[in-house]
């Protein structure tokens, strides 16, 4: 079968994968879209260290082809979105409802692929890039045959993390401020959330200007191209400022633009031993800082949460398409997102 695979020198499209069977509580799925996000092209950055060779992609939705023996919640045939999330059910963390600490869900790459004979990892937990994946049955989360697949596979990784950032970790509460630095997918996510929380201010910050129309149509209120510019829209600083781009500086400006109580959240990845720094003396006005994995979300609830709001129109998944492509033009695909171009570019299959 046909896959996106990086060697440790170059990702390319092969068609000679092969996935074993799935096991007791494990699941096939065929995969229909999934969504291209900077974590992949971070792994092949090498800003995201990960053992290779490995088949990238980890934000997508299909079809279940099989399931393995203990699987009752799906069944052949139904339509599912992805988590990244193999969590154990069992651990303190799962009992306590943070499925995200799950240390059985961290750290811990399968390898379930197999090509000319050798194994081949799965990226976090998932590898949506391949034509099919085996997943543990508690990331597959049955959604309405009506939800576009293109559109369904945002909801496992973009929509998960930003609007679970700001509904999960941050709780934003009717009325607050909100600063939302980068606008990239997450940073959409992240506005989209704002404003179903009923933020009042929504200040989006991202140094491209012909993203602002965008921007707005997410949530945001107002759009800048500096951080410097914060205060003259929130003289007294935000509630919650959302970093999305992974740089210590940007960390910096989200930290330095807090009012008295305000909250960091931390969303994007900066380099694996990068070190941010702030003025200590700012924090003794009950601020914060606050990391994030993956939306501090439960993704069987949240993904048939998001799911359900979607289909009332209060969360827009169609508009996060910017474009799709064939999974052959994985190459074209990579360089727009790299670029830019695209809030999310998906690949279909």
């Amino acid at each position: 079968m046909r896959g996106v695979l990086y060697d440790g020198t170059q990702s390319r499209i092969v068609d000679d994968l092969e996935v074993r069977d799935p096991g007791p509580g494990e699941l096939h799925v065929a995969i229909c879209a999934a969504g291209l996000c900077h974590s992949d092209l971070s792994v092949v950055d090498g800003t995201i260290p990960f053992p290779v060779p490995v088949v990238l992609g980890h934000e997508g939705a299909g079809v279940v082809e099989a399931v393995g023996a203990g699987v009752t919640h799906v069944a052949p045939g139904d339509h599912v979105a992805l988590s990244t999330l193999a969590n154990c059910g069992t651990c303190a963390d799962c009992d306590r409802g943070r499925p995200t600490m799950c240390r059985q869900a961290i750290g811990r790459p399968g390898r379930p692929f197999t090509r000319r004979g050798g194994p081949v990892y799965q990226f976090a937990s998932t590898s949506a890039f391949a034509e099919r994946t085996v997943v543990k049955a508690v990331q597959a989360v049955r959604i309405p045959r009506d939800i576009p697949l293109p559109s369904a596979a945002l909801i496992g990784c973009g929509v998960l993390t930003g609007v679970g950032a700001v509904l999960n970790r941050a709780r934003v509460d009717q009325g607050d401020t909100v600063l939302v630095i980068g606008t990239g997918g997450i940073g959409l996510n992240v506005l989209q959330g704002a404003r179903i929380a009923g933020a009042s201010r929504i200040v989006a910050v991202d140094a491209n200007p012909a993203k602002e129309a965008v921007a707005r149509r997410f949530g945001a209120t107002d759009f800048l191209t500096s951080t410097d510019d914060v205060k003259d829209v929130l003289p007294t600083g935000a509630d919650h400022a959302f970093e999305c781009v992974g740089r210590v500086e940007l960390i910096r400006a989200a930290i330095d633009a807090l009012d008295r109580h305000g909250q960091a959240v931390l969303l994007g990845v900066p380099p694996a031993t990068a070190e941010a720094s702030f003025l200590v003396s700012s924090m003794y006005l009950d601020k914060a800082v606050l990391g994030c994995r993956y939306g501090s979300s439960r993704p069987q609830r949240d993904i048939a949460l998001y799911a359900r709001m979607y289909r009332e129109g209060r969360l827009l998944l169609d508009e996060l398409v910017t474009a799709t492509y064939p999974v052959e033009d994985y190459e074209k695909a990579a360089a727009d997102a790299h670029a830019g171009r695209v809030a999310r570019a998906v690949l279909t299959f």
